[in-house]
């Protein structure tokens, strides 16, 4: 679809990643609110989520709007923080403090996250590039391993 395309190629670019954090998780969190929970204005390009982690120094709830990739019964977060240097705090959050909760399609649901590596990550990674082939640019861009957490049901 060449809609797709276009979206994919403009979010591969240094441009979207300069803007699109002070943006998208904005707008996301007024739809998400505005809609009961039931949507995402990004939603238009990736399916997403709203995650509830607990702040890994603070220990305050922290709620993040994110593309998510759907797995079985769970769910892939990649923590690619758009291309940019450094990884995303939810990420941090997680690694500290593991048990979370996402708002799917209008329900809040209790999760455990796990860091994937080793050939696990590898396969992960594979499935995402296919799902949104943008990772690809972002993970060029950084000097690091852009995190992927797998997300299941508690």
């Amino acid at each position: 679809m060449i809609g797709e395309r276009l979206v994919q190629r403009v979010s591969a670019t240094r441009g979207f990643a300069q803007v699109a954090p002070h943006v998208i998780p904005a707008l996301d969190r007024a739809v998400h609110r505005l809609s009961g929970g039931r949507m995402l204005l990004s939603d238009r390009m990736l399916p997403g989520v709203i995650l509830t982690s607990t702040g890994a120094r603070s220990g305050r709830p922290r709620r993040t709007p994110l593309a998510c990739m759907p797995s079985g019964d769970g769910w892939f977060l990649v923590g690619s923080n758009f291309g940019r240097a450094g990884h995303p705090a939810w990420t941090y959050n997680l690694l500290h403090r593991p048990d979370a909760e996402i708002s799917w399609k209008g329900r809040d649901i209790q999760v455990t996250a796990r860091l994937l590596d080793g050939p696990e990550r590898t396969d992960a990674w594979q499935r995402l590039l296919e799902f949104w082939p943008p990772y690809a640019a972002y993970q060029k861009r950084v000097d690091r391993q852009i995190r992927i957490f797998s997300l299941t049901r508690r």
